[in-house]
């Protein structure tokens, strides 16, 4: 756990600047690995295969835990980080432990190298370009309403009351919830104020408008406060943003003497790190899951809308 928290700490040294960093992948995969490594290489000795696993992914958690009570990550980032570090630690701890089992005797200078790595490793890294990568994240929904009652919900959004908002994985772990979202002025060129929890506000500039059929709009964040957010995973940072947006109505063939629509909602965000390949699963994960509740809402509003017009 020591080594984990003095290398969270070098990493994250500001005035080291780009040279080294939380964000790299050496701090991401191979720190963890180093963890195990030690975690297991320091006991007194033991050949125990049980001991090899469960002594780092202990010394992870504890590693974890001490982060975020310290205030040097949150909860998103525990969360994103969690798994890989449970898995790089327990291959770290198994190195460990055959070499112990080779050896039979610890020698300190291999414990001191193995555990300089990751401070060796990282300058190199950073002086690499960090690979860029655009994901598209589409979902959708059938509603039994219009499609002019669908569009007059994702036109402009009224305020969204908890009770509207279905169970959420981002929102537990540390994501705002969507409160509302203003028009103003009609057509392309408009503009959306979308409002979230914790005081997020985001500008959403119309970029397509087709009544009742298609609405697009770019996205950029106009408030984002410091602690609503971790910050490696602030929107609009360094390392991940939302782009855009885009609805699409979709009329399907009425059932019951009721109209019926296909809601689309697609978005499109930034991925700037150097495992964009991992990052993409929980980035995919949570904007389809932010979407689905997005969806939910609207479709409960625009058929309780269309069972109120009935009457």
């Amino acid at each position: 756990m020591a080594y984990g928290l003095f290398a969270r700490l070098v990493f994250g040294w500001e005035p080291l600047g780009d040279a080294i960093g939380v964000m790299s992948f050496t701090f991401i995969f191979v720190v963890p690995v180093v963890v195990g490594f030690v975690s297991v290489y320091t006991l007194p000795g033991t050949r125990s295969w049980s001991a090899w696993l469960g002594v780092p992914i202990t010394s992870a958690l504890l590693t974890l835990v001490s982060a975020m009570v310290l205030a040097w990550e949150g909860l998103i980032c525990i969360v994103v980080w969690g798994p890989i570090f449970f898995v790089f630690a327990s291959v770290g701890g198994m190195l460990a432990g055959m070499t112990r089992r080779v050896e039979n005797r610890r020698h300190p200078l291999m414990l001191a190298g193995v555990a300089i790595v990751p401070f060796l490793l990282a300058p190199g890294e950073g002086a690499l370009p960090t690979p860029v990568h655009t994901r598209v994240v589409e979902d959708e929904i059938e509603i039994d309403a219009s499609a002019a009652e669908v569009w007059e919900q994702i036109r402009e959004v009224a305020p969204i009351t908890p009770e509207e908002l279905g169970p959420s994985f981002a929102h537990q772990i540390g994501f705002p919830r969507p409160i509302a979202a203003r028009l103003e002025g009609t057509g392309v060129g408009s503009v959306r104020h979308a409002s979230f929890e914790g005081g997020v506000v985001f500008i959403e500039t119309v970029t397509e408008w087709e009544e009742n059929r298609a609405l697009a709009f770019t996205i950029s964040a106009e408030d984002v406060p410091p602690t609503t957010f971790d910050t490696h995973v602030a929107v609009g940072g360094p390392y991940f943003d939302v782009l855009d947006g885009r609805y699409v109505i979709e009329p399907l063939a009425p059932e019951a003497g009721r109209e019926r629509v296909r809601l689309r909602l697609a978005s499109t965000h930034r991925l700037e790190t150097r495992f964009n390949g991992y990052t993409r699963l929980w980035t995919d994960l949570f904007m389809r899951d932010i979407q689905q509740n997005i969806l939910a809402v609207v479709k409960a509003r625009s058929e309780a809308s269309g069972v109120a017009q009935s009457r």
